[in-house]
């Protein structure tokens, strides 16, 4: 009942943008009808440039979000267990975190040339500040008296990251990674739009200066579909991962 109550609107969305290009829309060249958009999208799978677009893109927003994600999670936690690191990190995150991460795009074409390691450097850099934010903040804010029994009890700083500070800090830190993984498709597609010759944003430029408004228009919803996709599964995970919290928590 929720599944269908949330796709009516989608639906009614899509079923009156097909009438319109059935009729007063028409002759439009700029815009396509849903169901040609759809036809593109069968197309491009059927002749293997989506599903290689595809790939190409996954590839660079997942291994810039590895390298990102990493760095950030492990320097933030570094940064929070610590008032002091806290008090002397915090103007230069200030500094750089506001740099827009496609203003970095002429100097990465520099180091790395075109490709995936141009592309993963800039996607690596988005999410690299969303991770460290989440987890400084996740580290500082734990339970100090669990810190303190953890020195009574003898544990060793390595015990006490894995015993104490992880488990207390995962909710953050996977909430960071759902972040950090929006940030990392947005930014690949907008890399490979503005610079980078291959993926789904690359495909987005050829299809609108081949004059395809229903190709375009398909690999957009294709889009749509793989952020929508990556989200859904994140939270199904976080669903079962956290699941004896929301049940502590009295939610069923």
């Amino acid at each position: 009942m929720r599944l269908a109550k949330a796709a009516a609107l989608p639906l009614l969305l899509i079923v009156g943008a097909e009438l319109w290009f059935r009729g007063p829309g028409a002759g439009s060249e700029s815009l396509a009808a849903p169901s040609a958009a759809f036809a593109a999208i069968v197309e491009a799978l059927g002749d293997g440039t989506l599903v290689t677009a595809t790939r190409q893109t996954l590839t660079a927003a997942l291994g810039g979000l590895a390298i990102g994600a990493s760095a950030g999670l492990v320097l933030g936690f570094l940064i929070g267990l610590s008032k002091t690191a806290i008090a002397l990190s915090t103007p230069s995150v200030e500094l750089f975190r506001p740099i827009p991460s496609v203003a970095l795009i002429p100097l990465a074409m520099l180091v790395f040339g075109f490709g995936y390691g141009f592309e993963m450097s800039i996607v690596a850099f988005a999410t690299f500040w969303p991770c460290l934010i989440l987890a400084q903040a996740a580290a500082s804010q734990i339970e100090p008296r669990l810190m303190e029994v953890s020195r009574v009890i003898g544990l060793s700083s390595t015990q006490r990251l894995f015993k104490i500070v992880l488990p207390a800090a995962m909710p953050r830190i996977f909430v960071a990674l759902r972040l950090a993984a929006g940030f990392a498709l947005v930014v690949a597609v907008t890399v490979e739009i503005a610079a980078n010759p291959q993926g789904l944003g690359y495909m987005l430029m050829i299809a609108q200066q081949s004059l395809r408004p229903e190709l375009m228009l398909g690999s957009l919803i294709w889009i749509g579909l793989i952020g929508w996709g990556v989200n859904a599964g994140l939270n199904a995970l976080q669903g079962r991962l956290f699941r004896h919290q929301q049940v502590a928590g009295g939610k069923p």
